[in-house]
């Protein structure tokens, strides 16, 4: 009879044999038959109750490591032109992994934006953790373009904005969206080259001059590729969130806590009060209370929001703006201490000598 595998070496099989994690190419392996193969479904109900494996469909993996073949969304070529993707579906614990795309001499072009199926393998490189190789690509999102746009006479030209860019984009007379000489725009691809070489392009956005605060940060967000938009699942999560309740919390809403943040602020994070300590061992001391939005309350490890978190991570600030890290639910509404509003903190209590 068979010796029934522990749980770390069911672990290591798996780990070293991504392509082969059903119940019966693991039973298979360790050579398990008849009704020992009761004990290792127990096992491996554990390890998946344990969360150190989870089950898609009759497979086992490990939830921290990407299956050997996974869908992919392209992402802007680095400044060194390597071609980097993510995965559309990730469920790990910390941020979604680096992915080094692999281009054959017969792959087609691949843009930011598309979506691919990919074989990977699984690297030690300092700057990313997967190597994919194209299995084929199952979809193209329009390229997204910021520039300003020059009228000719067949329509337009749109010059963009990101440094280093070498080529304009050619704009149809009836996809300028009224845009006129010298605005910033926002455009989509709309085709492939003309007959010029240029690539085509349609307005979808216009905004105005581009020396105005608005256009300045506009720029900005887009030279250095900060996500503005968040995708469904984050904001289906954020919406979904009810306002915490006073179960296990003390209650300090009768403290006059100030917030820290002026007036005009998109977002009220910090609050603080302070008052003369009228502990006798602490004589012409101070007491100092400082509360902060309790945001781990609603984000939690591994959920949508948590993993859009670890790829933004910090909200962006620009004069006219600022690109949240958390959807607005959170940020300007369930984690921002508006006044007279109950809201779930994290406070600390600090005593101060006299002497500060």
């Amino acid at each position: 009879m068979a010796r029934i595998p522990t749980k770390d070496e069911i672990l290591a099989w798996i780990s070293d044999n991504p392509a082969l994690t059903s119940k019966r190419d693991i039973a298979k392996a360790f050579g398990i038959k008849g009704s020992d193969r009761v004990e290792l479904k127990r096992i491996l109900k554990e390890l998946e109750s344990d969360g150190h494996l989870e089950k898609r469909r009759k497979t086992y993996r490990d939830p921290d490591r990407l299956p050997p073949v996974s869908v992919l969304m392209i992402g802007a070529p680095s400044k060194d032109g390597d071609l980097f993707a993510r995965p559309l579906e990730w469920q790990g614990d910390g941020p979604e992994p680096a992915i080094l795309v692999i281009p054959r001499a017969s792959d087609p072009a691949l843009g930011e934006g598309d979506r691919i199926l990919a074989r990977l393998t699984q690297v030690k490189a300092d700057d990313h953790a997967y190597e994919a190789r194209l299995i084929r690509r199952i979809g193209t999102n329009p390229t997204k373009i910021l520039g300003v746009f020059r009228k000719t006479a067949e329509g337009g030209r749109i010059l963009p904005v990101d440094k280093g860019a070498d080529r304009e984009w050619r704009v149809a007379t009836g996809e300028t969206h009224g845009a006129k000489d010298g605005e910033l725009v926002e455009a989509e691809q709309s085709g492939p080259k003309d007959r010029m070489g240029l690539p085509r392009a349609r307005i979808v956005t216009r905004l105005g001059d581009p020396s105005q605060p608005k256009a300045v940060s506009l720029i900005a967000i887009h030279q250095h590729g900060i996500p503005d938009d968040f995708p469904d699942a984050a904001i289906a999560e954020a919406d979904a969130m009810k306002p915490a309740g006073l179960d296990g919390r003390e209650d300090l809403r009768d403290m006059p806590l100030l917030t820290i943040d002026p007036s005009d602020a998109r977002d009220h994070d910090d609050a603080c009060f302070a008052h003369p300590d009228d502990d006798p061992k602490n004589e012409g001391g101070h007491v100092i209370w400082v509360a902060i939005a309790d945001v781990a309350h609603y984000v939690t490890p591994g959920s949508a929001l948590d993993r859009e978190a670890w790829k933004r991570g910090n909200s962006t600030y620009f004069p006219d703006r600022v690109v949240p890290m958390l959807p607005d639910r959170l940020s300007g509404d369930l984690c921002s201490l508006h006044e007279g509003v109950a809201r779930a903190c994290i406070a600390v209590r600090m005593q101060i000598d006299a002497k500060g």
